[in-house]
């Protein structure tokens, strides 16, 4: 049964674990070639292809995006999903704190795609996807640093669909509710109850639970996928509800 990304070259960043896993596993059963760029591919099933990179350093990008052109034959999708969490309100986080996160949630994505762009230019079917978050739209406690970069990965994603359209790259984003992620299962044993604290965050999005990695690489795939010709600038909301419905308490 032939795949929709047949003949397709994509690379996946923050790719090893999580969504980035889940978004190259996802388009690799569909027929792409997918490389994952990752400060510790190492382990990823095949026919995934991991490559050592750091978002927050320009010379690995650019080695990371090449050596992935180069084992892939091309580039025609590029998933920047890499990202960090930060937890507090913005007295919570000091200066080298907002640097870090934003260093790596927004100006680490700048650095991919800055590579990667000379590469989607020569691809018939070229497409970026940003994973953003519904913090970029909703007020959500203790994640104003968090917030802040994710409101700038939608803006910046709207400007990139722009800037790009007309050079045949389509630019569109997924802004995800609270996933089941390694990450999120960190935080969640830090807290003082972690059933309490799991039980509030499925609660705030109206299915009443978390959202799975893999329905995040599906909405992804979507809007990379050469059927979505002619979507750009488009935020897709995979958040359970949570951005646009407002329940009433169960009773």
């Amino acid at each position: 049964m032939r795949g929709e990304f047949d003949g397709l070259a994509a690379v996946v960043t923050g790719g090893a674990s999580g969504i980035g896993l889940a978004t190259a596993l996802h388009l690799a059963g569909r027929g792409a070639r997918v490389a994952c760029l990752d400060l510790r591919p190492d382990g990823l099933p095949e026919p995934l292809l991991g490559i050592a990179a750091d978002v927050t350093d320009d010379a690995t990008v650019r080695a990371g995006v090449a050596a992935a052109v180069e084992a892939l034959g091309g580039l025609d999708i590029l998933v920047n999903n890499a990202g960090i969490g930060a937890v507090g309100t913005v007295e919570g986080n000091d200066d080298d704190e907002w640097h870090r996160v934003l260093d790596v949630n927004v100006v680490g994505l700048v650095r991919v795609s800055r590579a990667a762009l000379p590469h989607l230019r020569r691809s018939a079917h070229a497409a970026i996807v940003n994973t953003c978050s519904i913090v970029a739209h909703a007020g959500v406690p203790d994640r104003a640093l968090y917030s802040a970069s994710k409101g700038a990965v939608q803006a910046l994603t709207a400007a990139m669909a722009a800037d790009h359209v007309r050079e045949g790259i389509r630019v569109c984003c997924v802004n995800p509710g609270t996933v089941d992620t390694p990450w999120v299962r960190r935080l969640l044993a830090q807290a003082a109850d972690p059933e309490a604290e799991l039980a509030a965050l499925q609660a705030r999005q109206p299915t009443g639970r978390l959202v799975a990695a893999e329905e995040v690489a599906a909405a992804i795939g979507y809007l990379a996928s050469p059927l979505a010709g002619a979507t750009t600038g488009t935020v897709l909301a995979v958040d359970g509800g949570m951005h646009g419905l407002r329940m009433r308490p169960r009773q």
